[in-house]
């Protein structure tokens, strides 16, 4: 890849690198009309830091962060003149015969704990603070499942990027470099068909994921006709590079209700990945060959961020 040779994640990153936690909140707002409005949302995006160390001081084993990830729309009405250079609204997608939705938000806030009531109290205290600012348009409480399983009972996020390759795959690099530091954020809510998928045998969802189910040994499907899920969500390049993402999905539900679903979010370096990601998935590769995960998962949600550094953070905290 071009851009840096990161050696770690850079310190003026928001913590895109925290550790996968056992709690998180995925809170997505849309920004209310008026100066008043922006003005309070700006005081919020310059404070967040102290509002993290603040709630997180009551437990610092409970490793509390907050990420807040800015959607198109917003980052115009907040003044920058400059933009993210590949920052746009999430783009539907019409397969056969699913379809990826796009839904509003201007504001992300992904919290993370290692404890729910952390989390909890830290929302609390941001959407007082923000008060008619804002509507919240979705939240959903994820937490840890068993050996970081989703709910299909597959592990979840196994490939994801470590060490000096998270900063590679997930930040902004020399490619544009006055957003360096910052990440493209997608996020999708899917409820799941437990019901259909417990009538499915083991060998066929393991066919559709792509990895055994009891040990999560990756299964090799190069020449099978019909692509697996893992195979998918890989994302070479016209060169040959792989492009990977860092996902930090949660499972959530309230089985009383019959609601069983996987939060996803994926920070990335390009938007492009994920775009080209979930045309795969949706439109299938070939096309007509979709994600057979799509036959018993449904996408709720569609939303674009773009996670600026910290500096580009305050700054865009500070404009008028």
């Amino acid at each position: 890849m071009t851009g840096h040779a990161w050696d770690r994640v850079p310190i003026d990153a928001q913590s895109i690198d925290a550790p996968l936690s056992q709690a998180a909140i995925f809170l997505v707002v849309t920004v209310s009309d008026g100066e008043e409005a922006l003005a309070k949302v700006r005081d919020m995006l310059g404070g967040l830091d102290d509002l993290v160390k603040t709630v997180g001081f009551r437990d610092l084993s409970a490793r509390l962060s907050c990420i807040a990830g800015i959607g198109s729309d917003l980052w115009g009405r907040l003044g920058e003149p400059n933009r993210p250079r590949e920052l746009k609204p999430f783009a539907p997608i019409e397969g056969n015969p699913h379809r990826a939705p796009a839904t509003p938000g201007d504001i992300l806030f992904h919290i993370r704990a290692e404890r729910p009531d952390i989390c909890f109290e830290f929302e609390r205290i941001l959407l007082q603070t923000l008060g008619s600012a804002m509507t919240v348009t979705d939240e959903v409480s994820g937490f840890r499942y068993f050996d970081a399983r989703d709910l299909l009972g597959f592990v979840d996020g196994t490939a994801n990027p470590a060490g000096r390759e998270i900063g590679e795959s997930a930040l902004v690099g020399d490619e544009d470099p006055e957003f360096a530091g910052g990440s493209y954020v997608v996020v999708q809510k899917y409820l799941h068909d437990l019901a259909a998928w417990g009538r499915t045998s083991t060998a066929l969802q393991e066919e559709i994921i792509g990895r055994t189910k009891i040990d999560n040994i990756e299964l090799d499907d190069d020449a099978a006709p019909r692509k697996s899920h893992k195979t998918l969500a890989t994302i070479v390049d016209e060169d040959g590079n792989e492009h990977d993402i860092l996902r930090d999905n949660m499972p959530f539900g309230r089985p009383g209700h019959g609601e069983f679903g996987t939060y996803f979010i994926g920070y990335t370096r390009y938007l492009w990945v994920i775009e080209k990601m979930l045309e795969r998935m949706f439109v299938g590769e070939p096309k007509g060959a979709y994600d057979r995960i799509l036959d018993f998962s449904t996408a709720q949600t569609g939303i674009s961020f773009f996670a600026p550094s910290r500096s580009t953070l305050a700054k865009l905290a500070s404009s008028s």
